[in-house]
């Protein structure tokens, strides 16, 4: 069992970025401020909080908006070091069509993924997450956490693209882990595991979300125990696991499941964390990277909260 005081810790931005446009108004906007173009101007402030909060590291995420070379000399400047960064990768058949080996079109699909290795390596990274795309329009967003609308087909299609993906990323020196998100085509244990039983473990890790393995009823302790010889990072949250189960039950979106209050931070939701890291293998190196995807204060008072949790959790 793991030592949890050897665990390295990251927070991603997240409680910044996914926010309301009126936080007083539960009916207002959704946002995701890293698509915002004024968000590279906060940027800096951000990280600033970051560890003014108490944490040495954030999750590796460069805008669209700024360079590689910029957003490296903007961490150099906060004094924070980075940890892996994500990756997605998009089913073809949900953009018009599937996409056959070697073709101009299916070698091009991969570009963004090739960007994301070009990312890792600038920053000195040699692992990232990699998941299948999020869709704010597709089906399970908005029926998330119980597989809707499986298909066999779909997700050998899918598996078949994520295996050029880990050859993409493999080639230039990044090892992905997989990483299950709800509301995607990959979210269920069956669907993680058909994936990973499909690639070599030389090839391709584990990259877990604890809560969203627990959000869709999975028991996260379990995962970690049967594919912790593959498990190379984690992201990790809390939830409210009541709401969790409401989501499955009642059928409610992503988003409402986000505003309904899903997400908390770590010690204020159900989620035996501690007891979770616990489960990692001895030999486990990689990072664990906390998101609080909803934060339930202001976001400055969520990560000095989460760094509270962390001292706390990891006191020798």
């Amino acid at each position: 069992m793991k030592h949890i005081a050897d665990l390295k810790f990251a927070l991603n931005a997240i409680q910044w970025i996914n926010v309301k446009a009126d936080p007083a108004d539960f009916d207002s906007e959704s946002l995701w401020r890293f698509a915002d173009p004024a968000f590279v101007a906060e940027y800096p402030g951000v990280l600033a909080a970051i560890r003014d909060a108490g944490f040495d590291a954030t999750m590796l995420e460069v805008l669209d908006t700024q360079t590689l070379q910029n957003y490296a000399a903007m961490i150099a400047d906060s004094g924070l070091a980075v940890a892996p960064g994500y990756v997605q990768v998009p089913l073809a058949s949900d953009h018009g069509g599937r996409l056959e080996r070697g073709t101009f079109e299916r070698i091009h699909w991969f570009d963004a993924v090739r960007r994301k290795a070009e990312e890792s390596n600038y920053m000195g990274l040699s692992r990232i997450f990699l998941a299948a795309e999020v869709d704010q329009q597709g089906s399970r967003w908005h029926r998330p956490a119980v597989g809707h609308d499986f298909s066999q087909d779909r997700l050998d299609e899918l598996t078949d693209l994520i295996d050029e993906a880990v050859d993409v990323l493999n080639a230039e020196g990044v090892r992905p882990g997989l990483h299950n998100h709800v509301g995607t085509w990959i979210e269920t244990a069956q669907e993680y595991e058909h994936v990973l039983n499909s690639i070599d473990v030389s090839r391709l890790g584990a990259a877990f979300d604890i809560g969203h393995l627990e959000w869709a009823g999975i028991d996260s302790k379990e995962a970690l125990a049967t594919w912790g010889d593959r498990v190379q990072d984690l992201h990790l949250k809390d939830l409210d696991l009541q709401i969790a189960r409401r989501t499955r039950e009642e059928g409610l979106g992503y988003e409402y499941s986000t505003d309904l209050g899903l997400y908390r931070e770590p010690g204020l939701g159900d989620l035996d964390l501690p007891g979770i890291l616990s489960t990692l293998h001895d030999d486990f190196d990689g990072w664990i990277i906390i998101e609080v995807d909803r934060a339930s204060m202001d976001p400055a008072d969520s990560a000095h909260h989460t760094a509270r949790w962390v001292a706390e959790a990891t006191k020798a």
